[in-house]
């Protein structure tokens, strides 16, 4: 799979070894991370610092280039980096080795794995060289995609005024398709905002007003919006 996206044979060689190796390391630093660190961003970098996957992305970094001219960024299920790929725009799994890495199954431990892929976006939204589009089935403050990608996203920002950030609040019908929010809280194939508040502010008025709970594959969506908002104070 690596020669057929373009790598160097040394280079294939050099970056399995540093992923099973990093495999092999990882279970001691989750070990260490809840017992070291109180708060979760804290822990998820301890989790993120191993070596084998820091020297991983020194060595493939060049291969995480989009192929397309839009970066996408996404939260709520692997079914949103495919929309959004279909959208023509370039998620981190539609990269050369983004593209190797999610094909492979590596270990059945996601928290193994996790940690890797952290490392790996983290090197992939300091590419961003123009507008990233940023897909959201579901609002999560504490996921990746919040608390670290975008974050990393407004330091490029700011050294780069042609990086900007387009949101798509996403819901899936019932049928399985994927489909945008408007600000009338219709479904249409394209809805953008120019702020995270915006899309979410729709995307949550569109699960609270407008969701079907015969609609299994929004249920999950629906369900944590209504937790958070009740954590919040505020009725579902």
């Amino acid at each position: 799979m690596m020669d057929k996206v373009g790598f160097p044979q040394d280079v294939t060689d050099a970056a399995w070894q540093l992923i099973l190796g990093g495999i092999a390391e990882q279970g001691q630093l989750n070990d260490e991370a809840p017992a070291m660190f109180t708060e979760r961003q804290e822990q998820r970098d301890h989790r993120a610092s191993n070596s084998w996957y820091q020297e991983l992305v020194r060595l493939v970094g060049d291969y995480l280039e989009i192929d397309r001219p839009t970066m996408a960024l996404w939260s709520g299920g692997i079914d949103t980096s495919v929309y959004a790929r279909s959208k023509g725009h370039t998620p981190l799994e539609s990269t050369p080795f983004g593209g190797v890495v999610n094909e492979l199954q590596l270990t059945m431990d996601w928290m193994l794995k996790t940690p890797m892929w952290n490392v790996l976006s983290k090197a992939f939204v300091t590419r961003a060289r123009g507008p990233v589009h940023i897909f959201l089935r579901a609002y999560n403050p504490d996921s990746v995609l919040i608390a670290q990608e975008v974050p990393q996203l407004r330091v490029v920002m700011a050294l780069n005024p042609a990086v900007e950030l387009i949101w798509h609040p996403v819901y899936t019908t019932v049928d399985g398709k994927l489909m945008e929010v408007t600000e009338d809280l219709e479904l249409a194939s394209d809805a953008t905002y120019r702020t995270r508040d915006l899309c979410v502010r729709a995307l949550y008025d569109y699960l609270r007003l407008k969701h079907d709970r015969a609609n299994s594959r929004s249920e999950r969506a629906n369900a944590e919006m209504g937790a958070r908002l009740a954590s919040n104070g505020n009725q579902p």
